[in-house]
């Protein structure tokens, strides 16, 4: 029986069924299907058509090419197929050169050049120690070749390596060096779990020596192809390893002491929270984490409950807001890491731009996991006033043989009532208590930054920000600001150089609190308009127990502010911030980007018609009409009746006769 080709393929399809014999070639045949098995027969068959046709094109396809979506999180749908190719960009930063598709396929800001920069110097720092630790020196571009001598060696040591007078080294004797490129094979291995484009990972293999090897890894299929392309235009292929893999599963599996990787950086898009577990377990003993948070609506007080289910800490909103942030992220790592017997030592923790980067070392001891409870502590912070409290969670006491013992911390430290203003207080954390800095590492980065200006396109924002951290003090968790405290007690501002902007103390609240007032007696506030409940009546009601100097000092001015050092940057381009998260095949992008023009001052007044804006104003009483003063008549925006029953206050003055075709409703000069 004669078999038609398929119109999708070269495949023969079935002929119809039928109770009639064949007939011969000219013959006439009768048909004898119904138009309803007619239609069906056509259905089946060019489904079994389309079935065949895609089981012989998948079966000449290589397994693991479908596009999982280019989410670097790994939560993308898989089986979907690849979009075709996009336009492509060019993008330079630092020493790295790579291609970026033009749609919103994979992950990339630019705004986040200072992150990677600063990523690069700390990493930089990190492989100096750790490997000058092995006898190996590295060499950085721009760096002078004197280079600094990392172990202190004690006298005997010298003696043992500085050759005697006739004899000279042997070739494994001399000092070993590494430099930018070049594989090192007792250098460090990193992983860059969420690598998106791969522009990091090559960065580290372009920019910092002392690699053995650097895993670029993503979920996305489409941003790891882009991975290999960006690597091999950079050449790098010896030391970045491109990886298809879920981040988490990818470091589970390097949980052994002899895989674990030296440095572990992630970047996620939004809260890091998923990969934390993982992170501390896969890096190794001493090792590198470096963390970034970008969810900071959530850290920084607005959803409480939130931060508890991804940080296990309540954020409360203050103006140390974004300090309380970074200790809540080092209080998830270390709760993270003391499941596994471990604890995290912070190294560099700073909050710029919409995120938080922190950087900490990660150790094995039980003795010193027993003492994480007494690192943390709970916060006591009064709504009125603002003032804040710490309570430890535990406390270690040292006895007299030299035991150390750990117990239960007593508290609280607070009433229930603020002593201040009388107000009630929230409870947040916990949080990290300890300090969020190792200062002898921060200035080791410093001076290598200072030193070596060339080497980064952020090199001056880098100076400022390390610079003010050296400023702080290091033991003292949260901080007050200048202008809250003058708004609390509706006081003038003092200058900076009177009060610095930011108060850090360890001296109680009371003694804040006097300072103020006798601030307040320079500048005197009227108490007529306070009201008693107020926490500004409340807290000058009280006479000052201390006596404040507000002369100028001589080290009243920073240093960072002396020598103007960039401490804060301008904002980088139009609508900077967080990028939208990426989508498969750049899909939405210009629909994302439309919602947030659009969103952008929702929470001020809504434009009105004119129309609408001219009604509304007619139920407002003209003030100059009441006192027999305006002479605008019925040509003025506002009312000349009687005030509408419900309207609000009369307005302070009368603006100009409104017109369908005016732009605006400003008052002219003659009518004010």
């Amino acid at each position: 029986m004669h078999r038609p080709p398929c119109l999708e393929c070269s495949c023969l399809i079935p002929s119809p069924p039928s109770s009639a014999p064949s007939t011969r070639l000219g013959e006439q045949r009768r048909p004898r299907m119904s138009h309803a098995k007619t239609v069906l027969w056509l259905s089946l068959t060019l489904r079994t058509a389309r079935s065949l046709s895609r089981v012989r094109f998948m079966e000449g396809q290589p397994h693991g090419m479908q596009n999982p979506g280019a989410m670097e999180n790994g939560s993308g749908a898989r089986g979907e197929e690849r979009q075709p190719a996009t336009q492509e960009t060019i993008v330079t930063e630092g020493a790295a050169k790579i291609v970026f598709p033009s749609a919103n396929e994979v992950f990339y800001n630019p705004v986040q050049e200072f992150n990677r920069d600063l990523t690069c110097a700390v990493i930089t720092e990190f492989a100096r120690i750790q490997l000058g630790a092995k006898g190996i020196q590295i060499k950085v571009p721009g760096e002078e070749d004197t280079q600094k001598v990392v172990v202190d060696l004690s006298e005997q040591e010298k003696e043992k390596v500085e050759p005697k007078e006739g004899e000279s080294l042997v070739p494994g004797d001399q000092h070993r060096t590494a430099a930018v490129g070049e594989i090192c094979e007792e250098g460090l291995r990193v992983l860059e779990g969420l690598a998106a484009s791969g522009l990091r990972s090559i960065r580290f293999a372009r920019e910092v020596p002392g690699l053995q090897s650097v895993v670029a890894n993503d979920a996305s299929a489409r941003a790891v192809d882009l991975i290999r392309q960006n690597v091999q235009l950079n050449d790098v292929a010896h030391l970045v390893k491109p990886s298809h893999a879920d981040a988490r599963m990818l470091m589970y599996q390097h949980q052994k002491v002899s895989e674990r990787f030296d440095v572990i950086d992630l970047d996620p898009y939004g809260s890091p929270a998923p990969f934390l577990d993982a992170a501390v377990q896969a890096v190794s003993e001493g090792g590198l984490l470096c963390v970034t948070c970008t969810d900071m609506a959530v850290l920084g007080g607005n959803s409480g409950e939130t931060c508890y289910s991804k940080y296990g800490a309540m954020a409360l909103k203050s103006r140390a807001c974004h300090e309380m942030a970074l200790r809540i992220v080092l209080h998830s790592l270390d709760l993270h890491a003391n499941c596994y017997q471990r604890y995290v030592v912070p190294l560099l923790s700073i909050s710029a731009d919409f995120y938080v980067r922190v950087f900490v070392r990660v150790f094995t001891g039980q003795a010193h996991v027993k003492a994480s409870a007494s690192k943390q502590a709970l916060v006591f912070q009064c709504v009125g006033c603002g003032a804040f409290h710490l309570q430890r969670l535990g406390k270690v006491a040292t006895a007299s043989s030299g035991r150390v013992k750990f117990s239960a911390a007593c508290g609280p430290p607070v009433a229930p009532e603020c002593g201040h203003c009388g107000h009630r207080h929230q409870l947040g954390g916990p949080i990290w208590a300890e300090p969020i800095h190792d200062l002898d590492f921060v200035r080791r980065v410093l001076e290598a930054v200072s030193t070596n200006t060339c080497r980064f396109h952020t090199s001056e924002r880098i100076q400022g920000v390390l610079s003010v951290v050296t400023e702080e003090l290091p033991d003292v968790p949260l901080y007050y600001t200048l202008d809250q405290l003058s708004s609390t007690i509706h006081c003038n501002t003092p200058s900076l150089l009177q009060l610095r902007n930011a108060v850090k103390t360890d001296a109680p609240s009371e003694a804040l609190w006097d300072i103020m007032r006798c601030w307040e007696k320079e500048c005197p506030v009227k108490r007529e308009r306070l009201s008693e409940t107020s926490p500004a009546f409340r807290i000058l009601g009280v006479e000052p127990r201390l006596q404040a100097n507000f002369t100028i000092r001589e080290d009243a001015n920073p240093s960072s502010r002396q020598r103007g050092l960039k401490r804060f940057q301008v904002n980088p381009e139009a609508n900077w911030g967080p990028r939208p998260r990426a989508r498969p095949g750049g899909k939405n992008t210009s629909k994302t980007e439309e919602r947030r023009r659009l969103r952008q001052n929702k929470r001020k007044e809504l434009s009105e018609d004119p129309a609408q804006q001219a009604a509304r104003l007619k139920t407002f009483p003209c003030k100059r009409f009441k006192e027999g003063t305006c002479d605008r008549g019925d040509q003025c925006c506002y009312s000349h009746g009687q005030p509408t029953p419900g309207a609000s206050a009369a307005p302070t003055d009368c603006l100009k006769t409104f017109s369908p075709s005016s732009p605006g409703l400003e008052p002219p000069q003659d009518h004010v």
